[in-house]
């Protein structure tokens, strides 16, 4: 039985890129396509990169969709790589233009974009991020997470994010870990290096992130924001005007304190704050007590005086409890919403509430003020 070619061609538009998200064949990948007269079929792809950690994975879908062409005896996948052109064309399909830009400042662009901040480090605002957008995944969004704590990175490590980021030309395709792309700083210093830069460096490197990634169309981005409102959070609020802020808190006063400055913010970025998430709430005991290791009322301290001074309603969004499951998801790469679990249900509920918030216009800050 003699091999359709046109069949074969169709199979390998099924194949996609585990990265770019699309097919191999609409992002120029496929080199070639050989069929001899016995059935043995030899596919042709060129990589993006010799080093693609993922072309075992692309080599095992052609095999697996060209195989069920009717006729084929047998597939052989050769890889290649794509040469300078080849990948300058295809970073200009992808972004849909030569020269580098923010897609995300676009007026066509409706993502959702969320900066999680906190007034002081060590209150969980780094795993509050990477569960969310975890959920949001898992509820069927297209997300991103980027991490813009320069100096304390810990996305990679809490979204199990082991393989390198991957370059098309000067376009940087970010890993995808749990169904969300992931990018870091993270991904480019060696283990154990820290990175001492000043501000206009760091300015520098968060629009790098944003206008040399490729993120596609995203619903949701998540912006994991150094604690404090220092170079980075001004930075953001620059490149990223329509960014909304989450504030992250835990119930102790002197940390509650802290965290409205870092919500207070929005009077001089005119940028809008969501909501206020309390962390490490209280810890469920078996007896359904809860042990309030850190005291209480923080979060809802932050909601109410947000609101007062913002002039809108600031909402106390969870309170997360203590759970051994999130410290050990988060250690091992695996965020507690994919475990289950009490603080997995309220990190779901927030999910839940800023997947609803509409990708428009309406009720977004234009940045812009009457005269």
């Amino acid at each position: 039985m003699k091999v359709d070619v046109a069949a074969v061609n169709a199979a390998l538009e099924k194949v996609i890129d585990p990265e770019i998200r699309r097919p191999i064949v609409e992002l120029g990948m496929l080199r070639s396509v050989n069929i001899s007269e016995t059935g043995a079929v030899v596919v042709g792809v060129d990589l993006t990169t010799s080093g693609c950690p993922l072309k075992t994975k692309i080599t095992e879908d052609v095999k697996a969709e060209v195989s069920k062409v009717p006729g084929v005896t047998s597939v052989e996948v050769e890889m290649g790589v794509m040469s300078d052109e080849q990948k300058k064309a295809l970073r200009e399909k992808l972004t849909g233009h030569a020269e580098r830009s923010i897609p995300f400042t676009k007026p066509g662009c409706f993502t959702r974009i969320y900066a999680i901040t906190s007034g002081k480090g060590g209150v969980g605002k780094s795993s509050i991020t990477a569960n969310l957008a975890t959920s949001l995944a898992a509820q069927g969004l297209k997300v991103g997470v980027l991490d813009a704590d320069i100096y304390g990175f810990s996305i990679p490590r809490m979204m199990g994010v082991n393989e390198p980021a991957q370059k098309v030309d000067e376009m940087i395709i970010p890993p995808v870990a749990h169904g969300v792309k992931v990018m870091s700083i993270g991904m480019f210093v060696p283990e154990g290096t820290p990175v001492v830069w000043r501000g206009p460096m760091l300015h520098r490197a968060i629009q790098q992130f944003l206008a040399d990634v490729f993120w596609g169309d995203l619903d949701a981005l998540l912006l994991d924001l150094p604690p404090g409102t220092g170079d980075v959070a001004i930075s953001i609020s620059q490149l990223l005007p329509n960014a909304e802020i989450v504030v992250v808190t835990t119930p102790q006063v002197a940390a509650a304190e802290v965290a409205e400055r870092a919500g207070s913010i929005a009077t001089q970025t005119k940028q809008r704050v969501v909501g206020v998430i309390e962390n490490m709430s209280y810890m469920p005991q078996p007896d359904g007590s809860r042990l309030e290791l850190f005291g209480s009322g923080g979060g809802e301290q932050v909601s109410k005086r947000l609101s007062a001074q913002l002039g809108y309603e600031i909402p106390l969004l969870a309170q997360v409890p203590l759970d051994m499951n999130l410290r050990e998801g988060s250690d091992e790469g695996t965020p507690v919403v994919l475990r289950g679990g009490v603080s997995a249900e309220a990190l779901d509920s927030v999910a839940r509430v800023l997947a609803k918030r509409s990708r428009g216009l309406k009720g977004r800050s234009l940045g812009v003020s009457p005269l």
